[in-house]
């Protein structure tokens, strides 16, 4: 028996950023020049220059386009489409909703196959949505400090944001050195 899956209430994707920059930091992700992006998407650099800076309104199909060359998730297309001033186009469905049930089933046939080791499903945001029913075994002798999330401002609320800002602001040299290899690896 595995235990519930439910799934936390999202807000409706915002336009906090401008559109280009928003489609700028998915180019960079990507790792491509405005030249890679502009020859794959079909469209001049200037044109995407201009998009990028603001300086020109993408269209609905523009954004659609670039988005799908930058092979970004359905959810932040939404984000970029509502950036640019058009409704979101893909919905959100949370984890119960009944069209998802073949996922729901999957998640619980993967997690019943890991018994008699426990095993969790977690959101994008990290937060348990499933969990075997080995997880409580695991849990019983857990210190339950270590079930709790951090208290801000605490020396555990250390976030990769604040190292990010040390990265501008180092302390030392040694810890200017640790923070550039640190960003240097795959994935950071």
């Amino acid at each position: 028996m595995t235990g519930s899956i439910h799934h936390p209430s999202r807000p409706a994707p915002r336009a906090a950023q401008p559109f280009g920059d928003h489609l700028r930091h998915w180019r960079q992700h990507r790792r491509l020049s405005q030249l890679d992006l502009a020859q794959e998407a079909d469209i001049s650099t200037r044109h995407l220059s201009f998009v990028e800076t603001g300086r020109s309104v993408p269209s609905r199909e523009m954004v659609l386009r670039l988005s799908e060359r930058l092979d970004i998730p359905l959810r932040e297309r939404n984000a970029l489409l509502v950036a640019a001033g058009y409704a979101p186009m893909y919905r959100e469905r949370p984890l119960n909703d009944p069209a998802l049930a073949s996922a729901r089933d999957a998640v619980e046939l993967l997690l019943k196959s890991h018994e008699p080791y426990p095993a969790l499903a977690v959101d994008r945001h990290w937060n348990l949505v499933a969990a075997n029913r080995m997880v409580p075994h695991l849990m019983e002798g857990a210190d339950a400090s270590l079930l709790q999330g951090p208290i801000f401002g605490t020396p555990v609320d250390v976030t990769l944001q604040e190292l990010a800002m040390e990265t501008f602001f180092p302390a030392d040299d040694f810890t200017r050195q640790a923070l550039q290899a640190l960003a240097a690896q795959p994935g950071a």
